[in-house]
């Protein structure tokens, strides 16, 4: 039986639909709900596109962070944007009511790390667009085993703060933090995930019978590892002073790396003489070493005159000088640095323990040396906890400022102070 009746509503469905996917030369202005997509799931994050000043500019929302991206090209109806201080960046297609392309990580070796994303417009849920109101509490201080791939396990601590169905928190490891982590919880499930630039993280779990949190991470396409979370008030990790130190009771160091020009710089150059000197070994990649330099930027600034340098030592993506100067001329201007940067291997921890042999081996980036008036190494610390982690990130910040302090308060013909 024919229903011609039907087929003018049929066409006005379908023209519709084509409208609302339809290409647009220019995006949206407006809040997005934007997915990228890991072999665990999408790794949502807020997206805001905004004109400011007769051009767009992205925004990345994850928890209290706000990230904002003004390097965006739209060009043909295509978006295109590269993360500040990164290499990554994003290409996507226009439509009216979405963008759908992808996110292209650098991973070591200048390989680029291709991944699905899509965003919808005034989509604002996270993970979960049906919550339901009796929902487990994650809120509180997790004691986390995490257990890679190969076996190996590590240790971290999840702190996490709840409202209804709507979490938040981070995670902290021995050689930093997984930075600012939002998510949602919907009966026992449990997701959090994080996207301002530089990695991708998606944590998905559930409460267990013994009111554990069992599950699995994911960071980018390649790193995945199962975790196991028990509460405990008391968990704490290993001190971040005692993962690296120096060889056969050395007490100095020294190197010589060129900088982004090309000039040779060492740690005995006159420049640093009776300096106080922070070494800090991390990449333009990585995004707890982007945290440290905007702590670093500033404080430097202020208190070079007093007597204080920074010298990063930065390990890239890219063997090819170039290249790598290249992506680090851009951390550097994003980030406001104006302390020197030298380009001293890639991105790998053996290399970077290959370029210092004079300490016992570096387990993370970034990892900061404090060397004294006298060119004697007085603390090594691995990692950064970085704002996301609230008061471990206060603590730090007041007692390296506080130890700063005290070493450039030191004469450089009096004795070093023992520690």
């Amino acid at each position: 039986m024919r229903c011609p009746a039907l087929i003018p509503c049929l066409i006005a469905v379908l023209i519709m639909f084509g409208a609302c996917s339809r290409k647009a030369d220019t995006p949206t202005v407006g809040t997005y709900r934007a997915a990228i997509d890991l072999p665990g799931g999408q790794a949502p994050v807020g997206l805001e596109i905004a004109s400011e000043a007769g051009r767009f500019v992205l925004y990345l929302t994850n928890g209290s962070e706000r990230t904002r991206v003004p390097d965006v090209q739209i060009k043909n109806g295509k978006l295109h944007a590269t993360f500040p201080g990164y290499e990554n960046s994003l290409q996507a297609t226009i439509r009216r009511d979405a963008l759908e392309g992808s996110i292209t990580l650098i991973k070591a070796g200048g390989v680029e790390q291709v991944i699905p994303f899509q965003a919808r417009l005034g989509e604002s849920y996270r993970f979960f667009k049906e919550t339901t109101s009796d929902n487990a509490d994650v809120s509180g201080r997790w004691e986390v085993t995490f257990t890679a791939d190969d076996g190996k396990t590590s240790q971290g601590i999840a702190l996490i703060e709840q409202q209804h169905d709507r979490v938040t928190g981070t995670v902290l490891t021995p050689t930093g933090d997984h930075r600012f982590l939002e998510g949602q919880v919907r009966g026992e499930e449990f997701a959090l995930s994080t996207f301002a630039g530089g990695l991708v993280y998606l944590y998905k779990a559930r409460v267990n019978a013994k009111g554990e949190l069992e599950g699995e991470y994911w960071q980018g396409l390649k790193s995945h590892e199962k975790l196991l979370a028990k509460r405990n008030d008391d968990a704490e990790l290993i001190d971040a002073r005692t993962l690296t130190g120096m060889k056969n009771d050395a007490d100095t160091l020294d190197f010589t790396f060129r900088d982004i020009d090309g000039k040779p710089v060492s740690l005995s150059d006159a420049r640093f003489r009776g300096k106080v000197v922070l070494v800090t070994l991390g990449g333009s990649w990585c995004p707890n070493c982007h945290d440290e330099a905007r702590f670093l930027a500033p404080f430097y600034k202020k208190n070079r005159e007093r007597g204080f340098e920074v010298i990063a030592l930065m390990f890239e993506r890219h063997g090819d000088f170039d290249k790598a100067a290249q992506a680090v001329q851009r951390y550097r201007k994003d980030l406001g640095i104006e302390f020197p940067t030298l380009i001293a291997g890639i991105s790998d921890t053996d290399e970077a323990s290959k370029a210092l042999p004079t300490l016992t081996g570096i387990h993370g980036f970034p990892t900061s040396i404090l060397v004294d008036r006298h060119g004697k190494v007085r603390r090594i610390h691995t990692g950064f906890t970085g704002p996301a982690t609230g008061h471990y990130y206060d603590d730090y910040v007041r007692e390296f400022r506080s130890f700063t302090d005290e070493l450039l308060a030191e004469s450089t013909t009096s004795a070093p102070a023992a520690q």
